[in-house]
């Protein structure tokens, strides 16, 4: 037996207002503040620029955008967050290449990128830099090189977690001329990797050029080489590792910005067109110019796809030097 007219009537224009005020609940999107999750402790690399992108978005879009830190396991903590709360575009994940790191050293990740989240766009990338204790003797890497195979095994480095850039990045290094030294991980985050760098227990750190800037400038510790295989704005004094005898070699800290999935595809395509605004703003470039953060930017689809490739070029090259969450 089948409906009565006047209720399928009813229920076909009850359906119709409720698709309109959806679509222009997307139109008018945002209402209210905006919440971007970074996953780290304040004071890093994506803190930074989080916070120089969110207040340009604020200025741009009318509704404050609110930079809230949630640090643990490695960025984990915030991806985790993001991913389980509500698709309607106001909770938003600042994510830095830790996103796919995981995926291959944590014993369990409870995300599926390509399942759990939306892209947004690839924001920005940061060279990552060779710094040392001033006690350290060397000028330049070969110096360096040499120091640390006259102390093979002696020396301790530093990073910000086990599967951080910094840390896959040191041990591509010294693998690349068969060395050794010891890994100290500060999981609190670059702060406490700098109190014991300056003060001499770890001897030298691979960390992100916006991070070392004002380290360097007031001496405290000495750049040796930037792992881009261009030299970066913030820091032109300073060679490459590509230019001081390791060809090729380069390794970056990319961000970008993704939503839970299921956000509708209104608010992806209007938070796309704000962070590609934002991204060509001079005030936006010249701030990050000094954090040694170079601007990038995507569509959507192009992030999307550059996730799965990093995913796959990272998975690899952790399978093949075993790191585990204990190395």
């Amino acid at each position: 037996m089948g409906f009565p007219a006047s209720l399928l009537k009813a229920s076909f224009l009850l359906t119709a207002a409720a698709f309109a005020a959806c679509a222009m609940a997307q139109s008018d999107y945002p209402t209210k503040s905006i919440r971007l999750v970074v996953p780290f402790a304040p004071g890093g690399s994506a803190e930074q620029a989080g916070r120089v992108l969110a207040q340009k978005l604020g200025e741009q879009m009318g509704h404050t955008v609110i930079v809230d830190n949630k640090p643990g396991a490695n960025s984990d903590v915030g991806n985790n967050f993001v991913a389980q709360a509500q698709p309607d575009g106001y909770t938003v994940l600042y994510n830095t290449s830790s996103l796919v790191f995981n995926i291959h050293i944590q014993n369990k990740v409870n995300y599926d990128i390509s399942k759990e989240f939306s892209p947004i766009a690839l924001t920005a990338t940061v060279p990552q830099i060779l710094v040392v204790h001033p006690s350290v003797p060397a000028r330049n890497l070969q110096e360096f090189i040499s120091y640390v195979r006259a102390n093979n095994g002696k020396l301790n480095y530093c990073s910000v977690g086990i599967g951080n850039i910094g840390h896959l990045t040191t041990v591509l290094f010294l693998n690349a001329h068969n060395l050794k030294a010891e890994h100290i991980p500060y999981n609190g985050g670059s702060q406490s990797a700098y109190i014991d760098l300056i003060a001499g227990r770890t001897q030298f750190y691979f960390a992100t050029v916006s991070g070392a800037v004002p380290f360097i400038k007031d001496n405290r510790v000495r750049p040796i080489a930037v792992t881009s295989l261009q030299r970066t704005k913030a820091l032109p004094d300073v060679p490459t590792i590509d230019e001081s005898g390791m060809p090729k070699f380069e390794a970056t800290a990319w961000q970008g910005m993704l939503v839970p999935a299921k956000t509708p595809a209104a608010i992806v395509a209007k938070l796309n067109a704000e962070v590609m605004k934002a991204l060509k703003n001079p005030d936006l470039l010249k701030q990050f110019d000094v954090q040694g953060t170079i601007a990038l930017g995507s569509n959507p689809a192009e992030y999307g796809a550059y996730l799965k490739n990093e995913n796959e070029r990272w998975g690899k090259i952790i399978r093949a030097e075993h790191i585990k969450p204990e190395s």
